[in-house]
């Protein structure tokens, strides 16, 4: 798995250059919540098997939980807007997007069995041909050790660095659009 950093990154970087009309404390956490957990499923590495419906990058990686999360995550926390309105649905969109990065950057890592994506229809598990991001460990005590260096470095590399490229092209063209005022 790519570690929470990157995770939440991506969530902030999607948020960044939706829309400016979403903005705020709480859509950016919603988003870094989306992005994270779906590795919360590492909880059921002691009870079921890695490789299972259940396990990690099971179901809960999969675009279908993040779809029902992302419903869910806009009528909790948005309860002022109809859920299937338009406004609803960006924030569906974005919350949707939030959670299926972190599946898609989890297929780029070089460790692991896998992605469900495609649960609970279809349960197979996918990576992507190429896999240049590092995998994290799935303890925060391994995690902060020797290979923690490596992990960043490749987590910048291949993440950080295209998501900074990313943000200073949307701002760019926000810029040249009038959106954003210079001094």
């Amino acid at each position: 798995m790519a570690s929470a950093f990157a995770h939440a990154l991506m969530a902030v970087t999607v948020g960044k250059t939706f829309s400016q009309k979403f903005t705020g404390t709480k859509f950016f956490l919603l988003g870094v919540f989306c992005s994270v957990i779906p590795d919360a499923d590492v909880v059921m590495h002691n009870f079921v098997e890695y490789d299972s419906f259940f396990g990690h990058r099971g179901f809960f990686h999969s675009f279908f939980f993040c779809a029902v999360l992302a419903i869910f995550i806009t009528g909790t926390f948005y309860r002022n807007e109809k859920t299937f309105s338009r406004i609803g649905w960006m924030y569906i969109i974005y919350f949707f997007l939030c959670g299926a990065s972190h599946a898609l950057l989890d297929m780029l890592t070089s460790g692991g069995l896998g992605v469900a994506i495609f649960s609970p229809f279809y349960n197979e598990r996918f990576f992507f041909d190429w896999r240049p991001i590092r995998v994290s460990p799935m303890s925060i005590s391994h995690f902060f050790s020797d290979r923690a260096y490596a992990i960043l470095a490749s987590e910048l590399k291949w993440i950080g660095i295209p998501c900074a490229i990313w943000m200073g092209v949307m701002l760019t063209v926000r810029m040249i659009k009038g959106e954003v005022r210079t001094k």
